[in-house]
């Protein structure tokens, strides 16, 4: 999804875009089962996932989770994930996260995404801020990159602060090893908070590498993929979830040409080394795939990893038989991706 979901596979991802009346309220938009927008301003989020605390956490794989408020006026905050198999005298890298949900929907408090972190972290091996951002359409891009780079700035004050209630986990990460990172919406997130990143004194961090999952873009003109690629019932995207996300998202007035959502790189981009995770039978393959082209043509490090017989979010959704293993896979990637550079 740009959303990673848990839902009944039985219902398809149906977008209404209409005037039904209900009561003298009419429906403007809607995707099925996550978001109606309503004409007198009412926004109704179905919590099909529920909301886990910090703590839930399985005890095998050893890992702290708290959460941490960044900025009250805007309540963000993150979750933070810290690995308790650190080896005396060493620090591990640190990873900002930035939750998928099409910029409308999710949470970093969402069991599927509390649960594939937390994975994460112990498998990876490092310091991981989930960030919970403002979400559209009461809070229109670039809310969501603002809070992404205000989390970057409480971030920076933590690596020059000694702060003994943030020192459960900014004692043990190496700050000058970072990574931004995110799946479908929230990849778009990170990518647009790099390119933000260039303008700002980082010191002491340094952000290394880029890690992109299933990233969220678009266009106008219809891709390949967005065109004949068939989305099964329990698919967390399909074309018109897609289209309803930008509309509900960009700036009004704005289309799918907008640089939020079809980048314009140039050759003076200055972006670190980038890791695109691309889902076989994403209708979002063919954008994920044009990105890449376009960053190794703006002079850019580009890996990228094609995760075959899936679709988007399936490292979330767990939807189909080979999600297990392609994630295992994914995982694999994103460690080496990070401890190689």
């Amino acid at each position: 999804m740009v959303a990673a979901i848990s839902y009944d596979p039985r219902q398809n991802l149906n977008v209404r875009k209409d005037h039904r009346q209900q009561h003298g309220v009419v429906v403007l938009e809607e995707v099925d089962g996550l978001i109606k927008v309503y004409n007198n301003g009412h926004i109704e989020r179905q919590q099909i996932v529920p909301n886990v605390p910090p703590y839930s956490l399985p005890q095998e794989l050893s890992v702290t989770a708290k959460d941490v408020s960044l900025h009250n006026p805007t309540n963000l905050w993150s979750r933070i994930y810290l690995p308790n198999t650190l080896i005396p005298g060493t620090k591990l890298p640190l990873l900002v996260y930035f939750h998928g949900g099409g910029f409308c929907v999710g949470s970093a408090a969402w069991k599927c995404y509390h649960d594939f972190l937390t994975n994460l972290a112990s498998k990876i091996g490092c310091v991981i801020m989930s960030v919970n951002y403002r979400l559209a359409p009461e809070n229109r891009l670039p809310a969501a990159y603002d809070d992404g780079v205000h989390a970057i700035r409480w971030l920076k004050n933590q690596a020059l602060a000694n702060s003994k209630e943030q020192n459960w986990w900014s004692s043990k990460c190496n700050f000058s090893n970072l990574f931004l990172s995110g799946d479908s919406a929230g990849a778009n997130i990170a990518y647009h908070v790099a390119t933000r990143l260039n303008t700002y004194n980082l010191k002491p961090m340094y952000l290394k590498g880029l890690l992109l999952i299933q990233p969220f873009f678009g266009g106008e003109s219809r891709t390949h993929s967005e065109k004949y690629s068939i989305q099964p019932p329990y698919s967390a995207l399909n074309l018109s979830a897609s289209d309803t996300y930008w509309r509900l998202a960009l700036p009004i007035g704005s289309n799918r040409d907008h640089q939020w959502c079809k980048p314009r790189l140039s050759n003076n981009l200055r972006l670190p080394s980038t890791l695109v995770c691309i889902s076989e039978t994403d209708l979002l393959k063919d954008r994920n795939l044009e990105l890449c082209s376009a960053l190794a043509d703006a002079g850019i490090k580009v890996e990228k990893q094609v995760y075959k017989g899936v679709g988007h979010a399936f490292q979330i959704l767990h939807n189909s038989p080979l999600s297990q293993p392609r994630t295992h896979d994914m995982m694999s990637h994103l460690k080496n991706f990070i401890h190689d550079l």
